[in-house]
């Protein structure tokens, strides 16, 4: 029996994803393995539904919990919102209650100067992130509240240093940090937990980034003091956990920067 079985988690971008060690190649895949080792029931969504069908096929399959994949885009249309009321609804009548909600998806343009940088590219990022877990806090705060559960939002980095070539990601990022901040505040009394992982993992996108933009990633991806990228699962899975433990409380409105399994609360 693993500390999240009976329980339910929410995460947003949780597709299949592999380095070609098997490593995960993903965080939202990692966080996503890690939970179904502990037993909990899983809603992943994500944009592509081949990632999806081979994520709940693994999970499944390795792990022996349930996994309800749902195909849910947030975007600038007025549907985006109806799509997040959706994936909540259909978690409740499959699994009858929310124990944890991890916003981890994200997409964006990088590489790209603020002058550059267009309004589509800008609002990819925002709605992306910064809408996407404002529409699902929104949302899951009612079932949060019955659980006292928590809330794991991802900020980034490039945010907090301000990376050269990211203006509409750090953007989204900060704006992802600040909402956190204020729920930390005002779900303080609903014994909801608030926290914010800046993670630097090595990754499937973070690879492709920095063969088809070196010079982006030459200025702003740097080796950790410990020598290694954070792991998917093993590390940034693995806090995720940790800090949604019915066991274990942490300072709900921290932020934690994880670089090569270094933790720290600037």
């Amino acid at each position: 029996m693993g500390s999240f079985s009976g329980k339910t988690v929410i995460l947003t971008g949780g597709g299949y994803s592999v380095l070609p060690d098997g490593r995960c190649g993903a965080i939202g895949y990692g966080i996503a393995t890690a939970f179904a080792k502990e037993g909990a029931n899983l809603t992943i969504t994500g944009r592509n539904v081949k990632k999806l069908e081979d994520a709940k096929a693994a999970l499944e399959s390795e792990y022996g919990n349930k996994v309800l994949m749902i195909q849910a885009d947030v975007d600038n249309s007025p549907e985006a919102i109806d799509r997040v009321q959706s994936v909540v609804d259909q978690t409740i009548e499959e699994f009858g209650q929310i124990d944890c909600l991890i916003n981890c998806a994200q997409a964006s343009s990088p590489g790209v100067s603020l002058i550059e940088t267009t309004v589509e590219q800008f609002d990819l990022s925002v709605y992306t992130g910064l809408y996407a877990v404002f529409y699902y806090m929104k949302a899951c705060h009612p079932y949060l509240k019955k659980t006292h559960g928590s809330v794991i939002n991802f900020a980034s980095g490039a945010g907090l240093f301000g990376n050269a070539g990211q203006t509409a990601y750090a953007a989204a990022k900060e704006g992802i940090r600040g909402i956190s901040r204020v729920a930390a505040t005002e779900w303080g009394p609903d014994d909801i937990n608030i926290n914010v992982i800046c993670p630097l993992a090595w990754t499937a996108p973070l690879d492709k980034f920095s063969h088809e933009n070196p010079e982006a990633f030459k200025a702003n991806v740097h080796m950790p003091p410990m020598g290694h990228y954070g792991d998917p699962e093993t590390e940034i899975g693995r806090v995720c956990v940790q800090l949604a433990s019915p066991d274990f409380k942490y300072m709900s409105g921290e932020t934690i920067t994880l670089e090569g399994g270094m933790g720290q609360r600037p």
